[in-house]
């Protein structure tokens, strides 16, 4: 049980940190919601630029949204 419960927990800390170097590699990932095609079908089958991504069919990346919320912290309280 003990070799099972240390398995896990270093399969999810090296996920967490593999996500946190992509995050500092390739900050940008694919759009959710136009899957990075820039543009999305309506209601009615007309296309239209993606109002998430802004049309460049990109977005910033949770972690690394969340390193730049923690480097203004860091440095707000060092001031």
């Amino acid at each position: 049980m003990t070799t099972i419960a240390l398995l896990a927990s270093l399969a999810t800390f090296g996920y967490a940190v593999w996500y946190l170097i992509l995050c500092a590699i390739a900050p940008w990932g694919r759009c959710r919601r136009c899957r990075g095609r820039r543009n999305h079908r309506t209601a009615i089958g007309t296309r239209r630029d993606c109002r998430r991504c802004e049309g460049t069919g990109h977005r910033v990346r949770i972690g690394r949204r969340i390193a730049e919320y923690m480097r203004a912290e860091y440095r707000a309280g060092n001031q």
